[in-house]
């Protein structure tokens, strides 16, 4: 069984939340949310926010945090073969309220598809909140370009 490694990243300021499924296998060993090279959320979030992509842990907390956005995953525990999201089995999801309690989230938005079928079967229900689904940032995701992604990723941006 793997146990989520990273903590949620919000502040009482995030207006707008975003959640990927489970940490890949370079993300855990980095303790930090999209941590493989190929992965494209850092990106495309930078440029939907119009500023330079964030390289250290620290500069990717202080953007988020920034920009009003607050980062986690739907999955606490579960069973999965590297970071293959097809694997995942006997999922125990993360407990949002640790961030809906402490900060006013407007929206919530899943990172693929993978995130949107965890949300809706373990979360939705319960919380009474729908997420929209955008399309993963993940290199596995190779028909969008990221021109494509930049464009759906649009409406995380907070007015």
């Amino acid at each position: 069984m793997n146990i989520h490694p990273i903590p949620p990243l919000y502040d009482e300021n995030s207006k707008v939340l975003i959640l990927g499924s489970f940490p890949s296998v370079k993300s855990r060993e980095a303790q930090f949310f999209y941590g493989h090279p190929q992965n494209r959320f850092w990106k495309v979030m930078a440029a939907v926010f119009h500023e330079r992509v964030p390289d250290t842990v620290s500069e990717k907390r202080d953007f988020l945090l920034r920009n009003h956005v607050a980062l986690w995953d739907v999955i606490h525990s579960c069973e999965i073969v590297g970071s293959s999201d097809s694997s995942i089995k006997n999922v125990m999801p993360n407990d949002l309220s640790i961030i809906l309690d402490a900060a006013h989230i407007e929206r919530v938005f899943v990172n693929g598809k993978t995130a949107e079928k965890y949300y809706k079967k373990y979360i939705e229900k319960t919380l009474g909140i729908k997420a929209f689904c955008l399309p993963s940032t993940s290199p596995a995701n190779a028909s969008w370009s990221i021109d494509r992604l930049i464009n759906a990723w649009k409406v995380t941006k907070w007015e």
